[in-house]
């Protein structure tokens, strides 16, 4: 089964899937044992890696020492071409189609397309909608792209819809790491009653009542960061995970 699958199977016994971000930045070098095993103790359902900027040659080497601490699927969330590696379960294939920038709609997946066959990576085709939270983001800078206004609804139910319809198998709403505003509950919703495929929210959330929050609205996986740096312990994972999985 693949792991796309197994994540949604998931559903059926609780409401959302609940994903934990670590960025492989040299940054976290010192830490990623401590994020790892925070992770393994907190009932995550995966593990995302990936950031906007890597700032120095140690990507797969980091990821591969994820993978091996890792006791849920790890899966790549490349900020570019680059960021591939054989050492994750699988990747998501993202276009990013809030922007009208070429090279992160399609060239950046041109390019990634004939290593992602080579190393055998699971595809999880994801269309990715970057909105507008409060802040500029590595994300917003490193793309030049501008992200969607979070008070236009219809704007991003129709981003949401494209993404469906150009056969992606995930929708992902995210305000960006460090958001000061989360993605609002009621374009949660509105996307969610469209389409009929999963919706991703990341971005902005710190709390097991807002990530509830955005279960209720209809999120399927919700994801964390940020927090994860800043407190990280497993009883605050705990209580998010529990948040998600219960709504």
């Amino acid at each position: 089964m693949s792991i796309y699958q197994s994540l949604i199977e998931r559903l059926i016994e609780q409401r959302a899937n609940y994903l934990v971000l670590i960025d492989p930045d040299r940054k976290n070098d010192g830490l990623l044992e401590k994020l790892v095993t925070n992770v393994n103790a907190s009932g995550a359902d995966a593990l995302l890696v990936g950031g906007s900027l890597i700032m120095d040659g140690s990507f797969d080497e980091r990821v591969a020492k994820i993978k091996a601490m890792s006791q849920v699927p790890v899966i790549l969330f490349p900020g570019s071409s680059n960021q591939l590696t054989r050492q994750a379960d699988a990747v998501l294939f993202m276009s990013l189609l809030s922007g009208r920038n070429p090279q992160y709609l399609i060239g950046e997946q041109v390019q990634a397309a004939p290593v992602v066959k080579h190393l055998g990576l699971e595809v999880i085709p994801t269309g990715y909608l970057l909105m507008a939270g409060g802040s500029p983001t590595a994300v917003e800078f490193m793309s030049s792209t501008q992200p969607l206004p979070m008070n236009k609804p219809d704007i991003v139910i129709a981003h949401a819809l494209a993404a469906q319809y150009l056969g992606m198998s995930l929708v992902y709403l995210e305000a960006g790491s460090g958001a000061r505003q989360a993605v609002p509950d009621d374009i949660i919703s509105k996307v969610t009653k469209v389409v009929d495929v999963p919706v991703v929210v990341g971005g902005g959330i710190r709390t097991p009542e807002g990530a509830a929050a955005k279960v209720r609205a209809g999120a399927q996986f919700v994801v964390t960061g940020t927090i994860l740096e800043e407190d990280g312990s497993p009883a605050t994972l705990r209580a998010l995970a529990d948040a998600v999985h219960q709504g």
